[in-house]
C-alpha cells in the first residue's frame, strides 16, 4: 500500500545515533496528518547500523531498509531511496539530525499549499569550522556563476519533493550524481523554509575534505561546461602572450639592447606554462572520466538486503 509521505534517511556508520534519529523522525511524523513510511538507506556501513536498523524494521511498521552490498556514496543513497519510496511527497533527510526532522511539518504545509519542491535553507550553520562554512559559501556562488540553472545557495539535500519531481529523478540516467542540482534542473514550483542547522547529535562527520572536493567536483562538471571554455580562453591568452614575448626576446638579440636573462627566468617562464596546460589538461580528463563511466552502464547501485518491505517488487 502506498504510503502519503516517504521519508528518505541515507545513513553510513550512524550507529551512535540512529535510534534517536528513527525516535524523533516518528514523532514528527505521526503529527503529519497522514500515513508514512521511513525508509532508511544503510551505504554499507561497517559498524551496527544495519543491525540496528533491522532491529527497528521489525518493532516498528512504518519503517523500511534498504541496505548497499558496499558504500556507494550519499547521492547514490538519496537516490535508491526515491526509487523505493511509494509516497505521494518524499522528503529527503540525513541520519545526523543536524537537520531538525521538526522543520518536515512546514515543509509538509507549504506542499499543501501546492509548491513541488520544499528545500531547507540554512541561516546558520552550528557545529562547522569557519573553514567549511566559507568554502561552503565560495563553492555554491562559484557554482551559480558557471551554470545556467539557478541552484539555491546554503541549501542541502533536505527538502520534500512531489511524486512527479520524484518520477522525473528517477528518469534521470546520470551516475555522477549531484541530486540538489538535479532537482533544480528539472524545474517545477520550488520555495524554501528557513531553519538553524544543528551540531551532530552524535558521532563524526562523512564528508571529510576529500568528499567534499569529489562532490563539488560533480557539482560543476555535471551542470557546467564552462570549465572547458575557460580552458580555451586561457589557452589563447597565454599563446598570444608567449608570442608577444618571443617577438620582445628576438628583438632584444637583434639590437643588442639588452642581454637574454639566464636559464633560471626561462626554466620559471617554462614550468608557468607547463602548469597552466597540465591543469587544463586536467580538467578535459574530468569530464573525459566521466563521459567513461556514463558509457560503462554499470547499475548505480546493488542492493545487499531490504527490511520491512511487504510488496513483492522490492
Amino acid at each position: 500500500m502506498s504510503a502519503l509521505f516517504s521519508v528518505v534517511i541515507p545513513a553510513y556508520n550512524e550507529e551512535e545515533v540512529i535510534e534517536e534519529s528513527h525516535k524523533r523522525l516518528s514523532a514528527v511524523m505521526e503529527q503529519s496528518g497522514g500515513d508514512y513510511e521511513l525508509i532508511f538507506v544503510n551505504d554499507g556501513s561497517a559498524d551496527k547500523t544495519p543491525e540496528l536498523l533491522r532491529e527497528i524494521c521489525s518493532r516498528d511498521k512504518h519503517s523500511k531498509m534498504v541496505s548497499f552490498s558496499r558504500n556507494f556514496g550519499h547521492q547514490t543513497a538519496i537516490t535508491a531511496g526515491m526509487e523505493y519510496a511509494t509516497g505521494e511527497a518524499v522528503i529527503v533527510i540525513d541520519a545526523d539530525l543536524q537537520d531538525p526532522p521538526e522543520v518536515i511539518l512546514q515543509m509538509i504545509a507549504k506542499w499543501k499549499e501546492g509548491f513541488d519542491v520544499v528545500y531547507g535553507k540554512r541561516l546558520k550553520r552550528k557545529g562547522e569550522t569557519a573553514f567549511k562554512k566559507v568554502t561552503a559559501r565560495l563553492f555554491y556562488r562559484t557554482l551559480n556563476l558557471l551554470t545556467d540553472v539557478k541552484i539555491p545557495a546554503d541549501v542541502g539535500d533536505f527538502r520534500l519533493i512531489d511524486r512527479k519531481v520524484c518520477n522525473a529523478l528517477k528518469s534521470l540516467p546520470e551516475r555522477n550524481r549531484y541530486v540538489r542540482g538535479l532537482v533544480s534542473w528539472v524545474g517545477f514550483k520550488q520555495t524554501a523554509v528557513e531553519y538553524v542547522r544543528e551540531e551532530r547529535f552524535a558521532g563524526e562527520t562523512k564528508y571529510p575534505l576529500r568528499k567534499m572536493v569529489k562532490f563539488a567536483s560533480d557539482g560543476i562538471t555535471s551542470f557546467s561546461h564552462k570549465p572547458l571554455k575557460i580552458s580555451i580562453y586561457v589557452g589563447g591568452f597565454l599563446s598570444l602572450f608567449s608570442f608577444i614575448y618571443m617577438i620582445v626576446v628576438i628583438c632584444q638579440r637583434l639590437f643588442g639592447h639588452s642581454a637574454i636573462s639566464g636559464w633560471a627566468s626561462s626554466m620559471a617562464v617554462s614550468l608557468f606554462f607547463n602548469g597552466v596546460t597540465l591543469i587544463m589538461l586536467g580538467i578535459i580528463g574530468e569530464y573525459i572520466g566521466r563521459i567513461y563511466d556514463e558509457a560503462k552502464g554499470r547499475p548505480l547501485y546493488i542492493v545487499g538486503e531490504t527490511a520491512g518491505f511487504n510488496d513483492d517488487k522490492h
